[in-house]
């Protein structure tokens, strides 16, 4: 039912999308839009991500040679104008193996859904820092921030559903991220580090020889 639900949402959202497309490409005909029209278009094609990513809910999640250096900076680049101006992102990328087997829709999403986690544990102040290093058999991902920590309450916890210290939300976004790394790529996902003093850091793990496995 729920593959269904986003199946057919992924297609609802297509129609008014296409328009959206259209009077963007008719914007652009006007003196003075072009920087607007860009910003524009960068947030249709992220529209146009959404919308794939709820099509392949419950079909094979393919895995292709990605550049993951190119894919943190633009993940990052994308964030960091639509962030709040108050939080500071970094990127320390050191590895030589930059191209590996992932589902680049989906890995983009997991960044995207620890970061957004991050800004509201930093109540949109802080720093967000993404350090990318390897070894002979991982490309290792720190993602850190600067906030008061996960609650120790749920620290335990916190990749299952449901669980979550936001008023509102449906906690859902870490244990669909634990599924995308584990299941997907074959790879960890864990809280590495969470205090109030020092933020919170999520380690992701990926394997740079993967398999293709199935939702």
């Amino acid at each position: 039912v729920w593959a269904g639900m986003a199946k057919e949402t992924a297609h609802q959202i297509g129609t008014p999308l296409s328009s959206l497309m259209a009077w963007v490409e008719l914007l652009k005909e006007k003196e003075g839009t072009e920087e607007m029209t860009i910003e524009m278009e960068k947030d249709l094609k992220r529209l146009e991500t959404i919308t794939e990513r709820f099509s392949k809910i419950g079909s094979k999640a393919e895995l292709t040679d990605e550049n993951i250096k190119k894919l943190i900076n633009e993940t990052v680049s994308y964030m960091e104008k639509r962030f709040s101006k108050n939080i500071e992102f970094f990127q320390n990328i050191n590895i030589k193996s930059e191209k590996i087997m992932l589902n680049k829709v989906l890995l983009i999403w997991v960044i995207e859904n620890i970061c957004n986690n991050a800004a509201d544990a930093m109540k949109g102040e802080g720093s967000i820092t993404l350090d990318c290093t390897e070894n002979d058999y991982d490309i290792q991902l720190l993602i850190s921030d600067t906030g008061e920590g996960i609650d120790r309450n749920i620290i335990k916890s916190v990749f299952m559903p449901g669980v979550t210290s936001k008023k509102r939300g449906w906690g859902l976004g870490l244990s669909l991220a634990k599924r995308i790394i584990e299941e997907y790529h074959n790879g960890k996902i864990y809280v590495q580090n969470s205090t109030k003093e020092s933020g919170t850091t999520f380690c992701i793990l990926l394997p740079k020889k993967s398999n293709t496995t199935t939702s």
